[in-house]
């Protein structure tokens, strides 16, 4: 199986399924002399790990990271990190049902296609639990970033129903179970979700995440462009269908005087009136908030029977059992974050090995 790995100079590998024992990340590019330790990771982790509300899935997992290699005396070496994240909530019985049969919406199907094979235990290397290596992948790519650069992301749309970006709080995150930064919406959201979830069905979502701090001059133009990355980055996520940067698809309804981002000199510095582009300008980063949003498809398995077939082609149906998340779009966040930690962490390596001084 190819295509485990991401990125250029900051380059990760995750490994592991579902319901195995464990599952894993090796990074190789981490500049050496920076601390490290496990508290770093696992603070980032706690943030994306299931069973904090009754609106994701129940698997009770610790997601307790360790430290395998690429760190000594507190501060990483040069060689390669392996993360090891042990699974201790697994119940591949669940998914016995499912062994012959494909579930509609999941990669059942396409797996067996592509390998003749497919691990069926909640999706194996198919399955969202893999997002956790991204997690803790991040969360290095945070200390390659530095201090200087925050990146938060935020649900902005469950379902229908969006916030209101004039209550916009950063602040408001913390507060609800949704990563929401409109405190209204968030209580609206409850009730939705509450409605969704007994109905045994699901709802998808949309994330904005937003990086502060990214210097001017990051990417490369043509095919290793900034935004072309990201927008890959966050594709890879499980249950992504749609990326967006800055004004994104609301762009085509803008005029060219409407949507060009404007610029005047404050106390010597270029300024931007406006930021459209995302942060983003022929593939290089201008300064601004690098801006991106992404659509989570509602989540496949649900309690409703459903119509499919099964591997020896008869026409059957099925009703997903096991432990779902009624919004996958909420543990989305953190994983959104740490893809994007992840690209601007290389492309900032790849600057400074052009001769960037940032």
């Amino acid at each position: 199986m190819a295509g485990n790995s991401f990125g250029t100079l900051f380059r990760f590998t995750s490994w592991g399924e579902s319901h195995g024992p464990a599952i894993g990340v090796v990074l190789d590019g981490v500049p050496p002399r920076l601390p490290l330790a496990e508290p770093d990771i696992q603070h980032w982790l706690d943030r994306r790990k299931p069973g904090q509300s009754r609106y994701t899935t129940q698997r009770r997992e610790a997601d307790l990271v360790r430290i395998l290699s690429g760190v000594f005396e507190g501060v990483t070496t040069g060689a390669p990190i392996q993360l090891l994240i042990e699974n201790t909530d697994q119940r591949p019985r669940d998914y016995r049902n499912l062994a012959d049969r494909f579930r509609p919406g999941h990669a059942d199907y396409t797996y067996w296609k592509k390998f003749g094979i497919r691990d069926y235990r909640g999706g194996g290397r198919a399955s969202a639990r893999e997002t956790a290596a991204r997690v803790a992948a991040g969360a290095v790519a945070r200390k390659v970033l530095g201090a200087g650069v925050a990146i938060r992301g935020a649900l902005i749309q469950i379902g229908p129903h969006a916030v209101d970006r004039g209550a916009w709080d950063w602040r408001a995150i913390e507060d609800n179970p949704f990563w929401c930064p409109d405190a209204a919406a968030a209580l609206r959201w409850a009730d939705f979700l509450d409605g969704v979830r007994k109905g045994g069905s699901s709802a998808g979502a949309v994330i904005e995440i937003v990086a502060s701090g990214v210097p001017a001059g990051l990417g490369e133009p043509v095919y290793d462009r900034l935004d072309g990355d990201l927008a890959r980055a966050l594709m890879t996520i499980n249950a992504v269908k749609g990326v967006e940067i800055g004004a994104g698809f609301a762009a085509a309804a803008l005029k060219g005087e409407e949507n060009a981002d404007e610029m005047r000199m404050d106390d010597g510095r270029v300024v931007f009136l406006s930021n459209n582009a995302g942060g983003i300008l022929g593939g290089i980063s201008t300064g601004q908030d690098i801006v991106a949003r992404f659509a989570v498809k509602p989540t496949s398995s649900i309690l409703h029977p459903m119509r499919t077939v099964d591997a020896d082609g008869n026409e059957v149906e099925i009703e997903t059992r096991g432990r779902h998340d009624p919004c996958v779009g909420i543990r989305a966040v953190p994983v959104g974050e740490a893809m994007v930690a992840c690209v601007l962490a290389d492309h900032l390596l790849r600057h400074r090995a052009l001769g960037g001084s940032v």
